[in-house]
């Protein structure tokens, strides 16, 4: 490949979490120190602390006690930018190309001021639907109320919600969206580039080779935080439906954590519920399933699915949100359109072992042709690109203003 001349500066919202976000800042990571590229992060975490692993220069940061959980597993502390005097110095040092942030967090709008402040270029990729979180929150919230009611305040808060984001990604220089969906519909809204970042996955961590189970049961997994914008309720709609098609032979492994796990654990018959799980016992999970449902209509992109493919492992996934654009529909999967679907295409998968053996191979047959190398080569074209517009911005404003 060719040497990557950009000096990126880092802020991931999540770093150490089980996630898309957390596991796409350690590749990037990981891709840097590879390519020996200088790269700078920032990140929070359970206290304060600077690494440097050769051309890596990692720099945690304690949330303090000012915050207020947006789940379970992730926060925002509304004082995070008193950590601007850490960071300056630290970052002037390393001489930063681009500030790339990963969304409006408190570590993502901590790198907005940073690259306000020291006029670096700042980048931005749309990380997760908001806007429709919003929405799945509110009706959740609401439920007392009318029906009718609950809908309106809820297109409502997802109508603001998006209008909201939309004003802070006019922000940045150039984003980065995880499907072309997403681009098109980020470049109307702010009217900045926005380029195609998609994902990969790591297909020697996860692989057909650990699958150890010897019983016959049919087994349905999904992996991801059990919130209502996961639409995880939708798992226990989908045991019902298959029970009442007659199905009995099968059973529910559910991983992840969140407000839903009590609901989930109370009104599913077969199903056990893992927790969060992690390195090989992940592994060897996601190949024991047989299908990975997963119901989520607000994933940008749905990264568990491409862990279920390098898995070996067809998936079937919702038509609305990222995941339908990994799947290829009747061949590492199926794209649902709603619930009568679901069941409709877990039941033939059922039914038909020689169609879940081709979908098995095919699924790791795509997950094999996925490189995270290529997603942040990608992604450093991107920022040069940026940069060489600014040089000729720059250039032109002068010329002007000397002439």
């Amino acid at each position: 490949m060719k040497k990557c001349s950009a000096r990126v500066a880092y802020f991931p919202c999540v770093y150490h979490e089980i996630d898309g976000v957390g596991q796409t800042a350690r590749h990037f990571e990981a891709f840097a120190r590879r390519q020996e590229i200088p790269f700078f992060m920032v990140h929070s975490g359970p206290h304060d602390e600077i690494k440097i692993d050769g051309p890596v220069t990692r720099v945690q940061l304690k949330r303090g006690p000012v915050k207020f959980p947006l789940d379970r597993a992730h926060d925002y502390d509304l004082l995070f930018l008193r950590h601007y005097r850490t960071v300056e110095p630290l970052l002037r040092e390393f001489g930063a190309d681009v500030i790339q942030i990963t969304g409006p967090s408190d570590v993502g709008t901590l790198g907005a001021m940073v690259a306000h402040r020291m006029k670096i270029p700042l980048a931005a990729s749309w990380q997760t639907n908001l806007h429709e979180y919003s929405r799945r929150r509110a009706t959740a919230a609401l439920s007392f109320l009318p029906p009718e009611l609950t809908a309106q305040i809820a297109a409502a808060s997802e109508r603001w919600s998006f209008r909201a984001a939309a004003r802070f990604y006019r922000i940045p220089r150039l984003l980065f969206a995880p499907n072309q969906e997403l681009v098109r519909m980020l470049e109307a809204a702010t009217g900045k580039p926005c380029y195609l970042m998609s994902h990969a996955v790591d297909t020697e961590v996860f692989r057909p080779e650990f699958r150890d189970r010897t019983d016959g049961a049919f087994t349905i997994g999904y992996v991801g935080r059990l919130t209502a914008e996961k639409n995880v309720r939708m798992l226990a709609r989908l045991e019902n439906a298959l029970l009442a098609m007659g199905h009995r032979d099968f059973r529910f492994v559910i991983v992840g954590e969140g407000a839903e796990s009590d609901w989930l654990r109370n009104n599913m018959r077969n199903v056990k519920l893992t927790g969060v799980l992690t390195g090989e016992e992940l592994s060897r999970t996601f190949a024991n399933f047989d299908l990975l449902a997963f119901p989520s209509e607000t994933d940008t992109f749905g990264l568990v699915v491409l862990e279920a493919f390098a898995s070996g492992v067809p998936a079937i996934v919702t038509d609305r949100g990222g995941p339908q654009f990994s799947v290829s529909h009747g061949r590492t999967g199926f794209v649902a359109r709603n619930l009568d679907e679901f069941a409709a295409c877990t039941a033939r998968l059922m039914r038909q072992p020689d169609l879940q053996a081709s979908m098995r191979a095919a699924a790791r047959n795509h997950a094999l042709t996925t490189s995270w190398d290529h997603i942040f080569e990608g992604m450093f074209d991107a920022y040069q690109r940026c940069l060489l517009r600014s040089s000729v911005a720059a250039e032109s404003a002068l010329h002007a203003a000397t002439t």
